[in-house]
């Protein structure tokens, strides 16, 4: 499994785990494999907390961080966050934030004192640029992707700088060689099966196409992968490795509510829907109350990012706070392979599973060898 992005990276496995949990990230990098914290609902100061604790319990590993500047969104070219945040928040109807409200008051989730935090989280470049300063701060972080879209060229510049690579994730080939174009050192490419933000071509299709677009940038797959068999069909397809997500929902580091877990183990792979209800852009999680109260046409229509988020988080806030009475409205982003993940292990079990798998996949594909 040693290939030369392991070798860059400093890591036994090419095994990449996206999660927002840092136990997560912590318990995969450990095992061998690469862990990668989704840093968008973190202002700096939160996210300075995690990394601290993350260089403290990864030992000599690394691990990345997942940040998301979109290519595209509203009020794009602010760069004051409080300006932006000001701006945006005049571009709300009010309907939509009554509707919001009475999705949830429908459903008995109560409020919460003095309301969510804060509306905008770092789904811009304004607000991601301090989540960049933090990260470049943190001497074990070695990879920063971007969930959405190109990373601005200064973005890239200053990771580079800093000696760090950074990825992009595509979910088509056109994407996949902007980034190339741009710099961006791994491509990560998903297919419509993923959880979160997905295109609608699927990743057996997807996968080869872009592999072959971007060569000889390496390209991790994504989108599906929950077993080694998976991960082997990728990586004979050409990828350097396999970018997973769904896979850590239920892992027993994952900071889950036990009611939002049961949701998760019960789910079976047709029970996904691409959403624009809380994002504003498509968005692959378990469709509840919540996803069917946006699509009824006669109801408000998600609006673009990042104005949907705003609608949404207080849903997500009351959601974490309340996770029983908002079961059947939480924000759930899970890819399809979320079928398989119907039992609780342990992160460093999953990986040592699946590179156990992945050899025995190969080797079956090769009757007669030893």
């Amino acid at each position: 499994m040693q290939n030369e992005l392991c070798q860059r990276l400093g890591i036994e496995f090419p095994i990449f785990a996206f999660t927002h949990c840092r136990d997560v990230v912590a318990a995969v990098s450990n095992a061998g494999g690469f862990g990668v914290l989704g840093a968008v609902g973190f202002d700096a100061d939160e996210l300075e907390t995690e990394l601290q604790w993350l260089d403290e319990h990864v030992g000599d590993h690394p691990y990345g961080v997942d940040i998301v500047i979109p290519g595209k969104y509203e009020g794009m070219g602010e760069l004051d966050p409080v300006k932006l945040e000001a701006e945006l928040k005049a571009m709300v109807p009010d309907g939509h934030r009554q509707f919001a409200k009475q999705i949830l008051a429908d459903h008995g989730v109560p409020e919460l004192p003095g309301g969510p935090r804060r509306e905008l989280l770092g789904w811009t470049a304004a607000t991601a640029a301090p989540q960049v300063e933090v990260i470049l701060a943190h001497d074990k972080v070695k990879l920063v992707a971007n969930a959405l879209g190109t990373p601005p060229d200064d973005v890239i510049a200053r990771v580079h700088d800093h000696g760090l690579l950074i990825a992009a994730l595509a979910g088509s080939v056109k994407h996949a060689l902007n980034h190339k174009n741009a710099g961006v050192d791994i491509v990560i490419c998903q297919g419509s099966e993923g959880g979160g933000h997905t295109g609608d071509v699927g990743s057996i299709v997807l996968w080869p196409e872009v592999i072959d677009a971007v060569a000889p940038t390496p390209v991790l797959a994504a989108g599906g992968i929950g077993s080694g068999r998976q991960m082997a069909a990728a990586m004979v397809m050409g990828a350097a490795g396999v970018w997973t997500g769904s896979l850590w929902l239920t892992v027993e580091e994952a900071d889950v509510p036990p009611a939002q877990m049961e949701t998760y183990l019960r789910a079976t792979s047709r029970d996904t829907v691409r959403s624009r209800s809380f994002t504003g852009k498509p968005c692959r999680m378990l469709k509840n109350d919540w996803t069917e109260a946006w699509e009824n046409p006669e109801n408000p229509k998600p609006l673009p990012m990042p104005l949907q988020m705003m609608v949404a988080i207080e849903a997500v806030s009351r959601g974490h706070a309340y996770p029983v009475q908002a079961v059947d409205v939480n924000f759930n982003p899970a890819g399809q392979v979320i079928g398989r993940a119907n039992r609780v292990r342990k992160a460093r079990d999953v990986v040592l599973e699946m590179v156990e798998e992945y050899i025995d996949a190969l080797q079956s594909a090769q009757p007669g060898q030893d």
